[in-house]
């Protein structure tokens, strides 16, 4: 029988790691224990009027994220980190998760050295700060935040073999994992809910298919380089209309079509993954203050975005990029602060077709670091859409109270919205987050 919330996925690989982490002892003796972590107490306030009944305008709740690192006197390591978020507006943003729960084991191997990573780990492959393209041997939990940047714990034997020639990864994927969204209460969601119920694949194997990946990366004086291919499940579902209802007229009398037959609408989507090849390029070029970045990708066997011709898109081949650079004014005004300015443009081949919401995007952002005692760092920017008149602001502010404690402030604000975009239904959504943060 499949298991197919997250949090019975997530229950049985914690109790997996617990069981891992309590065999560790007969690695050998004089075993090493470390336990840290961070728990912290969120709040987030909606401003606007909910676009759908029952979505709250305030949600609070807390994120409790342990890691246990045991370490034998060879070196061989073990590391557990469980993740739990609680959220008392949308119980699908209430998941638990196992982030990490993997065996490090390494050697020597001809003139280098290699190394493998056994289990639940999270990998992250790219230079871009907006538009993770390369990115995706993890899963992305979308509940988490709009940005997309958060991801889910994946199963994997991550073997790497490095020398002075560079480093090739190897990685065995078994177990794919369903993407997160928000439940009918939740903010942040598309018109109609995604239904985890009515997941499919186009695999016969579902999620039990083994995807595999491979990365060599290499560092060529001031050009850091990095290739990638990955063969399997796609990380990104195509959403189809699922579970339809009968089209009712002002007297709540059905409305037929020219046929007699009833006019039917969707009630929620389903989340199908098709089968996907990617091929990556990631790029970073340092000079002096200047760091220059690059992401690209061809991807076959992804579906493109639904039309009225085609209501759940079609298979199409594509390319995708991300350049942008960066500039650092190192103690300006001469103060130890640091002001760094950088822009990056994304592009989709497929345009307006791309599922992608950064299809054709421009993001202009400073990130200040005041370099004082309590770490304070200010970080702005602007996502503007070249395809539709989109425009999100974004700011962030950190700072640490203490040695444990630390705050983070940040509002996201959907300055406008294209009724042709897709996040056109997060129009409402605009958001103040305030965050205290325990670090152990």
């Amino acid at each position: 029988m499949r298991l197919r919330t997250a949090l019975e996925r997530s229950a049985l690989c914690a109790a997996v790691g617990f069981v891992l982490a309590a065999g560790a002892p007969a690695w050998g003796e004089g075993l090493e224990r470390d336990l840290s972590g961070s728990f912290r107490l969120e709040s987030r306030w909606f401003p606007e009027s909910a676009a759908h009944s029952g979505q709250r305008t305030l949600a609070s709740g807390f994120v409790a994220e342990p890691t246990v690192f045991l370490e034998d006197e060879e070196g061989r390591s073990f590391t557990l980190t469980p993740f739990l978020r609680y959220d008392s507006a949308d119980s699908r943003r209430t998941h638990a998760d196992l982030h990490e729960a993997y065996l490090l084991l390494f050697g020597d191997l001809g003139e280098g050295e290699w190394e493998a990573r056994l289990g639940f780990d999270r990998v992250f492959w790219g230079v871009t700060e907006l538009n993770h393209l390369v990115d995706i041997v993890n899963q992305t939990d979308l509940v988490e935040h709009p940005n997309e940047e958060a991801k889910l714990g994946q199963l994997m034997a991550h073997l790497t073999w490095f020398g002075d020639w560079g480093a090739a990864e190897l990685f065995a994927l078994p177990g794919h994992r369903e993407r997160t969204f928000a439940g009918r209460h939740g903010r942040l969601r598309s018109g109609l809910v995604v239904d985890d119920d009515l997941v499919g694949y186009e695999s016969g194997a579902e999620e039990r298919h083994l995807d595999v990946a491979a990365r060599y990366s290499h560092s060529f004086g001031p050009l850091d380089l990095g290739v990638s291919v990955f063969d399997g499940t796609s990380r990104e579902p195509s959403l189809r209309p699922a579970s339809f209802r009968p089209v009712l007229d002002a007297n709540g009398n059905q409305v037929l079509d020219n046929e007699g037959a009833p006019i039917l609408t969707p009630r929620s989507l389903a989340p199908w993954y098709p089968q996907i090849r990617q091929v990556g390029l990631d790029a970073q070029l340092t000079v002096e203050s200047w760091l220059f970045k690059f992401e690209g990708i061809h991807r076959t066997g992804a579906f493109n975005a639904p039309n009225r011709r085609h209501p759940v898109g079609e298979k199409e081949d594509h390319a995708a990029l991300a350049i942008g650079g960066e500039y650092t004014f190192y103690s300006v005004f001469e103060s130890a602060a640091d002001l760094g300015l950088l822009g990056e443009w994304s592009y989709d081949g497929r345009g307006r077709r791309s599922t992608d919401k950064f299809q054709d995007d421009v993001f202009l952002a400073a990130r200040l670091a005041l370099n004082d005692p309590e770490s304070t760092e200010f970080v702005a920017g602007l996502v503007v859409d070249r395809d539709y008149s989109t425009r999100t602001l974004t700011v962030e502010w950190n700072r640490r109270l203490s040695d444990r404690w630390s705050v983070r402030a940040e509002a996201v604000a959907f300055l406008a919205a294209d009724e042709a975009d897709p996040v056109h239904v997060s129009r409402r959504d605009s958001f103040i987050a305030l965050d205290f943060v325990y670090s152990y």
